[in-house]
């Protein structure tokens, strides 16, 4: 069978990593341009004032998107460079920054994917609570709202949130992306539900301002288990591990406190049991509005982990033998967390799937004969899409993967020390040089996968 003949072949970037100009054309500062000036924060002591430069690189790099084959591409939007203050008055510049980008995309014959929040919570918001604040729904759902209103005559793919585990839990608990604190689940939970409020709210924005019909989804992550074996019990203790929430403080690491409100309209009655009584007062009325209809699931799945059902059929993890396969960042390579994700996830919410980011950071240069050679990258992208391929063989309603990333990046905290991309970048002549995963992409785009 393999992959639907319109498969959505992507890549996919955020706004902060690949920017740059981050005092240019009227934008205000969001959360990463302070935190980034925090002493200690970025491992290289970095910041992604130029980053990729895109602000002013659009032709170049749609021309090589449009060179790649991409069908689709994933950019987000910072909400500080369209509304500085994060409520008010528009920039207008920095609409008419999205508006070219999308523009050339759509003049190359690519459909641009949406996303209204990569983390670029604006300053001045974060001053006024940020997603602790109960007015944070609100100001999102106006900023949704303008996005629809400027876009959507053009754009007709939206994603709300992506990985809003890791803006709670890196963010707000764990301490290590901006704005860097580390809160306890009394004060974690909330924004959280504030944070699920708002989808909804932006859900609602986004369509009553459409100026023609648009899709919309979410896009979470999180680790995906596999089973050791193909036994119901095995194959049982993986979804039971997949669905779980961890205990203590980073409750936040899990899959159905975060989609089972937005997908089937409740939390989790494990989850419950534990933080129910850090939810804000009144929570129960605020489902309905959580769960709103939306069109696809989107999850972002690098790695997973290995499980096996015990003498007691619980979940038990099984150790990787040493020296197993890992990326440049440490992530263990583990190619059936593509298709066991997309399959438990796709029984639980029966959603469109996309899979909204997956990729591999090397430790790539350029090579004598001036090219950049990553037959990892390759390896790895081959290995992850045969098993996605299976998930659609057996049945998965898989409508598109996107490749992260498109360019090297800033890779947050940890600055330029990764590289995530199928085009090398030259962070200080801003030259691009695509890599041979590029060219390898480029054949399995053009044979919906069956070079693979």
């Amino acid at each position: 069978m393999g992959f639907r003949k319109d498969f959505v072949w992507g890549a996919a970037t955020s706004s902060y990593q690949v920017e740059g100009a981050a005092r240019e054309g009227g934008k205000g500062r969001n959360i990463w341009d302070v935190f980034c000036y925090t002493p200690g924060k970025i491992k290289d002591g970095s910041n992604a004032d130029t980053a990729c430069d895109s602000y002013h690189h659009v032709a170049e790099d749609v021309a090589l998107m449009k060179e790649l084959g991409l069908r689709a591409y994933r950019f987000s939007v910072d909400w500080a460079r369209v509304l500085p203050e994060g409520t008010g008055t528009p920039n207008e510049e920095g609409l008419a920054y999205y508006s070219r980008l999308i523009d050339a995309l759509l003049s190359s014959g690519i459909t641009p994917y949406l996303t209204l929040y990569h983390w670029e919570l604006p300053q001045a918001l974060q001053e006024r609570g940020g997603f602790l604040s109960p007015d944070f729904p609100d100001w999102f759902a106006g900023y949704a709202g303008l996005v629809a209103e400027r876009f959507s005559d053009r754009v007709t793919h939206y994603f709300t949130f992506n990985e809003p585990q890791c803006t709670i839990g890196l963010g707000l608990g764990d301490g290590v992306h901006a704005p860097g604190l580390t809160l306890s689940p009394q004060e974690t939970v909330p924004a959280a539900h504030h944070l699920l409020l708002a989808h909804g709210a932006a859900v609602q924005a986004l369509r009553a301002a459409a100026k023609q019909p648009i899709q919309i989804g979410f896009a979470p992550t999180s680790g995906q288990p596999y089973p050791l074996t193909e036994s119901p019990a095995d194959i049982e203790a993986a979804r039971r591990s997949l669905f779980a929430i961890p205990e203590g403080r980073r409750w936040y690491w899990n899959v159905p406190w975060f989609s089972d409100p937005v997908i089937l309209g409740r939390y989790p009655a494990e989850g419950l049991a534990r933080l129910e009584r850090f939810l804000p007062r009144g929570w129960e009325q605020d489902l309905a509005k959580i769960c709103q209809p939306l069109d696809f699931y989107g999850q972002n799945i690098y790695n997973g982990w290995c499980v096996r059902a015990g003498e007691d059929k619980n979940p038990v993890t099984v150790d990787r033998k040493p020296g197993s396969a890992r990326t440049a960042t440490g992530w263990p390579v583990t190619p059936k967390a593509l298709y066991w994700g997309p399959r438990f996830l796709y029984e639980r919410y029966q959603k469109p799937l996309y899979i909204t980011e997956n990729g591999i950071s090397r430790c790539d240069w350029v090579s004598l004969d001036g090219k950049v050679h990553d037959p990892g990258r390759i390896d790895f992208t081959q290995r992850y899409l045969r098993e996605l391929r299976r998930a659609a063989d057996e049945g998965v309603d898989v409508r598109g993967y996107f490749h992260w990333s498109l360019l090297d990046n800033f890779e947050w905290a940890d600055g330029y020390t990764q590289r995530f991309g199928m085009i090398y970048v030259d962070y200080e002549t801003q030259q691009r040089i695509p890599k041979d995963s590029f060219y390898w992409y480029q054949q399995v785009i053009r044979t919906n996968g069956a070079s693979l």
